[in-house]
């Protein structure tokens, strides 16, 4: 009888963890503001030092950037109205949080930076159709015989670039709303962050770009 007993009770108690395990990462995802973040990230710190470093092609090089500095400070100037305070007090979430939050991040801003530099060799890339975008967001050489190994570490380092931006904006998230930064929140975040980004980054795609839907079927856009 005691045996029965001992093992109803450890069954119970196993199903109760289980159920508090399956709580404890059913976190809260603001979808609508983190694709407005990514999108006024790139608006703010991308577009612009893309058009810039196109525009720059042919004169000497300037001296070595200081990331941090640069795109932060571009960031608060595009949203002036915004402060930190408001942020961590905002009961609202919406894409000017997260992006201020975001942007702050040392990581994020250097990420940031050297997308920027990328851009027009990356554009001209998925252009004539050498690289795609893959269902996750990052890129992928789909024509290796005209690669060299000039293209594989562009895209390595473009794909980590992007990989930090979607890691700390997991992080971002969790701290904007306020719920605690677990191991399991934040694969659960993460995991949905990066989906947000695949989508963002499909639809900035120019038209002919090749991309990958969710199902894996590459298509041109």
């Amino acid at each position: 009888m005691k045996t029965k007993l001992v093992k109803c009770l450890l069954t119970g108690m196993c199903g109760l963890f289980a159920a508090c395990a399956v709580i404890t990462v059913n976190v809260y995802f603001p979808e609508k503001a983190v694709k407005d973040a990514y999108k006024t990230l790139d608006d703010v710190l991308l577009k612009n030092e893309g058009d810039a470093a196109s525009k720059g092609k042919g004169q000497p090089a300037p001296g070595p950037a200081v990331p941090q500095a640069g795109p932060q400070s571009r960031l608060f100037d595009a949203l002036p109205s915004l402060s930190f305070v408001g942020v961590a007090q905002a009961a609202d979430y919406n894409g000017e949080d997260l992006a201020i939050e975001l942007g702050s991040m040392p990581d994020v801003a250097k990420a940031y930076a050297e997308m920027s530099q990328r851009l027009p060799r990356l554009t001209a890339l998925f252009d004539s159709g050498v690289v795609g975008l893959t269902m996750q967001g990052l890129v992928t050489v789909r024509d290796k015989t005209r690669s060299n190994s000039q293209t594989d570490a562009l895209v390595n380092a473009e794909n980590q670039s992007r990989k930090t931006v979607i890691s700390d904006m997991a992080k971002a998230i969790l701290k904007i709303t306020k719920q605690e930064a677990t191991k399991a929140s934040l694969d659960q975040t993460m995991g949905k962050a990066a989906a947000t980004f695949a989508d963002t980054r499909r639809e900035a795609a120019r038209p002919g770009w090749w991309i990958q839907l969710q199902n894996g079927r590459w298509v041109q856009k």
